[in-house]
């Protein structure tokens, strides 16, 4: 398979995550861009890219890229993501989509229009280990699945003018961290008939811990807590009337899956060999819709996409939590 060239659009601990991984599994990264050329030169030498660009408009207008990977703070996703596909280049776009699911469904539309990828950077579904428990699910071992209990906890500096507390950066740990449980929640049973939210917030009025019950018919049920302020197991439990699967901490990340019978026994461990954080799946996948001339991945189509930030934004009015613009 020829590889796609990469561009990587802003310099942060996110884009060099990113990178390390393609440089890791043999992808091809051809340009970064910054706001700050000295940035943008300093992270291609660290990474060994040739083409350092001083601005966002002169790295989406590179003739040698061909996809880029947005990687600013969620705020600034949807007009990085405009550029990008007006530019006439597909684009992967870093967790959570955007904002809201009115600018995610702006940039699925106008990726639609242009025929070109836009795919959320959900890297967690595209792993090893999740597909080995799509599978262990759709054999049916578990019986009916009917619940799910996930966490996405972390303690994380309190500093007022971190990201993670700054409600101009969209900080807060529902967009930053409870993304993955949310879209771990409708990756296994779709899209919640209702919805109950209750979340704690920091003096800049962040949120700093958001739990949440989604109810489903066939009596399922789906609980997730994501938290900035406090460190937890980070696990995930699968519930089914036959049994169950547990994943290790952290789950988000390449991780040990363990799937227990109706007894308690345990009747299957699985560990995929992964290089680097396993961030690459999801570029791969972003390659081989666009070698196959497909614009919608079938393990995370760009509805679902909008639809689970139309479910943030559910959360958000339930928990009266705004950002600034809106």
């Amino acid at each position: 398979m020829t590889h796609l060239r990469w561009g990587i659009l802003a310099a942060g601990g996110i884009a060099a995550s990113f990178t390390s991984d393609l440089n890791d599994n043999g992808f091809t990264v051809q340009a970064v861009g910054s706001r700050s050329l000295q940035k943008a030169r300093a992270f291609a030498d660290r990474f060994g890219i040739p083409t350092a660009h001083g601005s966002y408009e002169n790295l989406v207008n590179d003739p040698e890229v061909d996809i880029v990977y947005v990687a600013t703070p969620h705020p600034m996703h949807a007009e990085a993501a405009k550029l990008v596909l007006e530019a006439g280049k597909h684009v992967l776009v870093e967790k959570p989509f955007t904002l809201n699911a009115a600018e995610a469904r702006e940039i699925t539309e106008l990726a639609e229009a242009k025929g070109l990828v836009a795919l959320e950077a959900m890297w967690t579904r595209f792993l090893p280990h999740m597909a080995r428990v799509r599978e262990i699910i759709a054999s049916g071992v578990l019986g009916e699945v009917r619940t799910l209990l996930v966490d996405h906890t972390q303690d994380l500096p309190d500093d007022p003018a971190h990201r993670i507390n700054d409600l101009a950066l969209g900080g807060g740990s529902l967009l930053d961290l409870g993304i993955y449980p949310v879209s771990f929640a409708w990756d296994l049973f779709g899209e919640p008939l209702t919805i109950q939210s209750h979340a704690t917030f920091k003096e800049t009025g962040a949120d700093a811990t958001v739990a949440t019950i989604f109810g489903y018919d066939g009596a399922r049920v789906a609980t997730t807590v994501s938290a900035s302020d406090t460190r937890g197991p980070n696990r995930a439990s699968i519930l089914g009337t036959e049994g169950r699967i547990e994943i290790d901490a952290t789950w988000y990340n390449p991780s040990t899956v363990h799937v227990y019978d109706a007894s308690g026994t345990e009747t299957e461990t699985f560990t995929a060999e992964v290089t680097g954080r396993g961030m690459h799946f999801q570029a791969a996948e972003a390659e081989r819709l666009v070698a196959a001339g497909e614009l919608d991945s079938p393990l995370l189509p760009r509805a679902e996409t909008v639809a689970i930030m139309a479910t943030l934004d559910e959360i958000r009015n339930q928990i009266d939590l705004k950002y600034p613009g809106e």
